[in-house]
């Protein structure tokens, strides 16, 4: 009887796991720290869907939903009206949480915070400053005695939204730069190492004495890295934090696509590294079924995964952005 019995659960079992929905999406690795946990969080109050999530860089997620190869994908920077109108697929943007972009470097005894004016970044990357005690570097570290050593910059090689972020924010506040190398996922980069992904960057900056580059915050505070304050629009030298991520959205004007920019964002506490990340969800989905595991993911995103968005050094939602993305959710066949 115990056999039968036995028997008939590693059946049940079996056919539960056939019919389990599998769900598959790819890009950004901005958010992906806080996508695992809410896959994972979610499949164990759902075992019917299984979200598989690949970190591939923003413009690997956008090229792969635009081709549907994946049933969604990620990124950090908004599609391009170009880009939407040639994807075979057509998605829309749902804006899910909002992050920070932070300068790490790998100074050998320095041991205060620097502070960096995005002038001087957007110069390291240009080649125009290339030794760590440059006075430009100085004047905005009165004290700090820092080294003769030449910079090494590191940036993202690949299709990155981090870089997209990254650059949208130095060609703000740096007319060479936007003229010289632009804002975008992927760029020409006039000088230093590529790195794919924002684990890439972190690990040869903590591998690389004197290196310096960008990466989400998360990856700074897990890594344990130094990590630099950024001067913003209004002249004050900020630490990333989910207050100063916030304080950049407040003032934000979002439109009814959700694309928008907040780099360099107005206000004395506002971070000017800051942005939305998207996930890109098809408008006409080809299987029904999954459609509906999609939107009840981001049905349970919305009303429960957005609460632990702060305990990760991600930002949740505005309110007011939160309640129009649910109408905006609650539309999707």
């Amino acid at each position: 009887m115990r056999v039968k019995l036995l028997a008939a659960g590693l059946l049940a079992i079996a056919a539960a796991t056939a019919s389990a929905q599998n769900i598959n999406g790819a890009g950004a690795t901005f958010p992906y720290p806080i996508y695992s946990r809410w896959f994972s969080e979610y499949a164990k109050l759902h075992p019917d869907v299984k979200i598989n999530y690949q970190s591939i860089g923003s413009g690997g997620g956008i090229r792969q939903v635009s081709e549907g190869t994946v049933d969604f994908g990620a990124t950090d920077g908004p599609m391009s009206d170009d880009a939407i109108k040639s994807a075979k697929v057509k998605t829309i943007h749902i804006p899910t949480v909002l992050g920070a972009v932070v300068p790490v470097y790998n100074l050998k005894g320095v041991s205060q915070q620097l502070n960096f004016s995005g002038d001087v970044i957007a110069d390291i990357y240009l080649g125009k400053i290339s030794k760590w005690n440059d006075p430009r570097i100085a004047k905005d570290n009165p004290g700090v005695n820092l080294p003769a050593a030449a910079i090494l910059p590191v940036y993202r090689s690949d299709g990155s939204g981090t870089s997209f972020i990254f650059t949208d924010y130095l060609s703000k506040v740096s007319a060479d730069f936007k003229a010289k190398v632009g804002a975008a996922t992927s760029v020409k980069w006039p000088t230093g190492i590529g790195q794919k992904g924002n684990e890439g960057v972190a690990g040869m900056v903590r591998q690389a004495p004197n290196s310096f580059g960008y990466v989400e915050l998360i990856y700074a505070r897990g890594n344990n890295m130094p990590f630099g304050k950024v001067k913003n629009a209004s002249g004050k030298f900020i630490e990333a934090s989910t207050d100063g991520v916030t304080a950049a959205a407040a003032g934000a004007t979002i439109p009814a696509d959700y694309r928008v920019s907040i780099t360099n964002a107005p206000g004395a506490n506002a971070y000017p590294i800051s942005s939305f990340t998207w996930l890109l969800i098809p408008v006409q989905a080809t299987d029904a079924s999954k459609s509906k595991a999609i939107k009840g993911f981001l049905e349970w995103m919305l009303s429960t995964g957005e609460a632990e968005a702060a305990q990760m050094t991600y930002a949740p939602l505005p309110k007011a952005v939160a309640d129009r993305v649910k109408q905006t959710v609650a539309g999707i066949k």
